[in-house]
Protein backbone atom coordinates (compact mmCIF):
# COMPACT_ATOMS: atom_id res chain seq x y z
CA UNK A 1 0.00 0.00 0.00
CA UNK A 2 1.48 3.52 -1.13
CA UNK A 3 0.84 6.69 0.84
CA UNK A 4 -1.71 7.20 -2.28
CA UNK A 5 -3.97 4.81 -0.77
CA UNK A 6 -3.34 5.26 3.01
CA UNK A 7 -4.33 8.83 2.59
CA UNK A 8 -7.41 7.72 0.69
CA UNK A 9 -8.47 5.24 3.67
CA UNK A 10 -7.54 8.28 6.15
CA UNK A 11 -9.96 10.90 4.02
CA UNK A 12 -12.16 9.44 1.84
CA UNK A 13 -14.21 12.88 1.06
CA UNK A 14 -10.83 14.56 0.12
CA UNK A 15 -10.27 15.15 -3.60
CA UNK A 16 -6.56 15.79 -4.73
CA UNK A 17 -5.98 18.93 -6.30
CA UNK A 18 -4.66 19.15 -9.69
CA UNK A 19 -0.95 19.25 -9.64
CA UNK A 20 0.19 23.19 -10.94
CA UNK A 21 2.82 22.47 -13.37
CA UNK A 22 6.10 24.52 -13.09
CA UNK A 23 7.91 26.03 -16.03
CA UNK A 24 11.56 26.72 -15.70
CA UNK A 25 12.73 29.45 -17.86
CA UNK A 26 16.31 29.04 -19.37
CA UNK A 27 18.32 31.98 -18.83
CA UNK A 28 19.33 33.33 -21.65
CA UNK A 29 23.44 35.34 -21.49
CA UNK A 30 23.30 38.70 -23.05
CA UNK A 31 24.73 38.69 -26.68
CA UNK A 32 27.13 41.80 -27.25
CA UNK A 33 28.11 43.34 -30.22
CA UNK A 34 31.48 43.89 -29.43
CA UNK A 35 34.02 41.29 -29.39
CA UNK A 36 35.47 39.71 -26.33
CA UNK A 37 39.18 39.31 -26.03
CA UNK A 38 40.73 35.73 -25.80
CA UNK A 39 44.52 36.07 -24.70
CA UNK A 40 46.81 33.86 -23.27
CA UNK A 41 49.30 34.46 -20.33
CA UNK A 42 52.17 32.99 -18.15
CA UNK A 43 51.72 33.14 -14.84
CA UNK A 44 53.89 32.19 -12.31
CA UNK A 45 55.18 29.70 -14.74
CA UNK A 46 52.13 28.57 -15.42
CA UNK A 47 49.95 28.66 -18.79
CA UNK A 48 46.44 30.52 -18.12
CA UNK A 49 43.78 31.73 -20.83
CA UNK A 50 41.92 35.17 -20.07
CA UNK A 51 38.88 36.09 -21.38
CA UNK A 52 37.81 39.86 -21.22
CA UNK A 53 35.64 42.48 -22.41
CA UNK A 54 32.10 41.14 -21.70
CA UNK A 55 29.36 43.61 -20.99
CA UNK A 56 26.55 41.75 -19.79
CA UNK A 57 26.03 41.27 -15.83
CA UNK A 58 28.50 39.97 -13.34
CA UNK A 59 26.07 37.01 -12.90
CA UNK A 60 25.74 36.53 -16.92
CA UNK A 61 29.73 36.08 -17.10
CA UNK A 62 29.85 33.98 -14.10
CA UNK A 63 27.45 31.81 -15.55
CA UNK A 64 29.53 31.85 -18.95
CA UNK A 65 32.86 31.18 -17.09
CA UNK A 66 31.17 27.58 -15.28
CA UNK A 67 30.02 27.03 -18.54
CA UNK A 68 33.09 26.72 -19.87
CA UNK A 69 35.26 25.16 -17.04
CA UNK A 70 32.68 22.06 -16.88
CA UNK A 71 33.22 21.46 -20.70
CA UNK A 72 36.57 22.00 -20.50
CA UNK A 73 36.79 19.85 -17.34
CA UNK A 74 39.84 22.27 -15.99
CA UNK A 75 40.12 24.54 -13.51
CA UNK A 76 39.98 28.67 -13.39
CA UNK A 77 38.03 31.45 -11.69
CA UNK A 78 35.90 34.90 -12.40
CA UNK A 79 38.03 38.14 -11.25
CA UNK A 80 38.00 41.57 -11.92
CA UNK A 81 35.51 41.57 -14.80
CA UNK A 82 37.95 38.62 -16.53
CA UNK A 83 37.61 34.85 -16.45
CA UNK A 84 40.61 33.10 -15.94
CA UNK A 85 40.83 29.44 -17.04
CA UNK A 86 44.15 27.14 -16.16
CA UNK A 87 46.08 26.07 -19.16
CA UNK A 88 46.66 27.26 -22.97
CA UNK A 89 42.72 26.60 -24.42
CA UNK A 90 41.86 29.37 -26.22
CA UNK A 91 40.92 27.50 -29.43
CA UNK A 92 38.51 25.56 -27.89
CA UNK A 93 37.39 28.18 -25.76
CA UNK A 94 36.83 30.38 -28.89
CA UNK A 95 34.68 27.88 -30.88
CA UNK A 96 32.43 27.29 -27.43
CA UNK A 97 32.05 31.03 -27.44
CA UNK A 98 30.89 31.13 -31.34
CA UNK A 99 28.77 28.78 -30.86
CA UNK A 100 26.77 30.63 -28.23
CA UNK A 101 27.13 33.45 -31.18
CA UNK A 102 29.70 35.50 -28.98
CA UNK A 103 32.58 37.43 -31.29
CA UNK A 104 35.64 36.66 -29.95
CA UNK A 105 38.86 38.02 -30.84
CA UNK A 106 42.13 36.29 -30.21
CA UNK A 107 44.92 38.23 -28.73
CA UNK A 108 48.62 37.45 -28.04
CA UNK A 109 51.29 34.56 -29.44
Amino acid sequence: MDLQDQLKNLFPDHEPSPEESIEEVAHELYVQKEPMICKFEKRKGKATTIIEGYEGTDEDFKILAKEIKTKLSVGGTFKDDSIIIQGDYRDKIMTILKAKGFKVKRVGG
